[in-house]
């Protein structure tokens, strides 16, 4: 699988579903706009394509990203390196 983020790629894939070359994007709970994001996809997923148990099943993930985020806090996305370039 291909991250955006070199430093993402030590994120494994054990039983190979996704292929090398295939694009992927990781949201991470610290990150204060990921719980938006998949409530966005979950909407548009049940709007196009009529999924209400995938759309739920995000709803709630980001449900518990926003309670993760309360008690660890939140962050806004970072690139590695980036604090030192500045």
């Amino acid at each position: 699988m291909k991250h955006a983020r070199e430093d993402y790629n030590r994120i494994q894939d054990p039983d190979g579903k996704i292929p090398v070359d295939e694009p992927v994007f990781l949201l991470r709970g610290q990150d204060v706009l990921a719980p938006e994001t998949l409530r966005t996809w979950a909407n548009m997923l049940r709007f196009r394509y009529k999924d209400d148990e995938m759309a739920n099943m995000v709803e709630k993930h980001a449900h518990d990203m926003v309670a993760w985020q309360k008690e660890h806090g939140a962050s806004i996305p970072d690139l590695p390196g980036k604090e030192e370039q500045e």
